[in-house]
């Protein structure tokens, strides 16, 4: 009669485990469900939108509206690893503070978003529309996926980038109890993330923030760079192709696969 009472031990000890491993399972699933409805939510109200670099960037609330859910999409499949380690190591197993992190996480993006709409609206007042195509407009969207290309080599990048490709790292050195502290956390997280991927959101603005076909190309860099193990290849390879960008939008941006040039018909293909 005693091995049927081991066995029903061990079986009754690997069942806290299995529910765990399927929370976390269900969380991320949970995340990526919500990245593919920000995805579709998106493709729908951008529709048309795009007027290719400097597209204007509207009211401030609906600005922020599209801003949160295109961070949703872009962001959701790269931050879920990270989300789903805390979810192991947080002592409340439950799926509250998860999402708080989460949100946390969201927060700091759209304080970014903020800042960029700030930028935007500021060049707005200066005499001339220096973001006008026809004026400085060109050269500053070139200029900018130049200067997006080198900070992909610059030592800050690299740290930034390693910060959100070793979660553990991260969530040992920066760890916070309760549901405050997920937020602290997740917010933290979010502002590595920045620091990572500001360049390449700056390049976003330059191509066209309302294009659905570079918002895709943006997003797929970087989930390439955060889940990639080749660290240094991803960020060479990126490099490349931002400077392949910058100099093709101002010697010959008809030839940019997928640019919108302003005063032209949308292109949506990348051929």
């Amino acid at each position: 009669m005693s091995a049927p009472a081991q066995d029903s031990g061990r079986t009754g000890g690997l069942a806290p485990a299995y529910a765990a491993v399927r929370a976390r399972l269900g969380l991320v699933v949970v995340l990526f469900v919500l990245a593919a409805l920000a995805w579709w939510w998106t493709a729908g109200r951008m529709q048309g939108m795009d007027e290719g670099p400097w597209t204007g960037l509207g009211e401030l609330g609906w600005f922020l509206g599209i801003w949160v859910v295109m961070m949703a999409a872009m962001m959701f499949p790269a931050v879920s690893p990270t989300v789903a380690l805390y979810s192991r190591l947080t002592r409340e197993r439950s799926p509250v503070s998860p999402l708080l992190f989460t949100a946390g996480y969201v927060l700091t993006w759209t304080g970014a978003g903020l800042a960029a709409f700030a930028i935007a609206t500021t060049a707005r007042y200066v005499p001339g529309d220096v973001t006008a195509w026809d004026g400085a407009g060109r050269w500053i969207a070139g200029g900018t996926l130049l200067v997006a290309a080198g900070y992909e080599l610059t030592p800050l990048k690299d740290v930034c980038l390693a910060k959100c490709t070793s979660p553990l790292g991260f969530l040992l050195t920066s760890w916070r109890e309760g549901r405050r502290g997920a937020v602290r956390m997740g917010a933290k997280n979010g502002a590595w993330c920045v620091g990572c991927c500001w360049a390449l959101m700056a390049s976003l603005f330059a191509l066209g923030v309302m294009s659905i076909t570079w918002m895709a190309a943006v997003a797929g860099l970087i989930t390439l760079e955060k889940t990639l193990p080749w660290r240094r290849f991803t960020t060479y390879a990126t490099a490349v192709l931002l400077l392949a960008l910058g100099v093709l939008l101002l010697v010959a941006p008809d030839a940019v696969p997928g640019l919108t040039v302003p005063g032209t018909a949308p292109r949506d293909d990348m051929s």
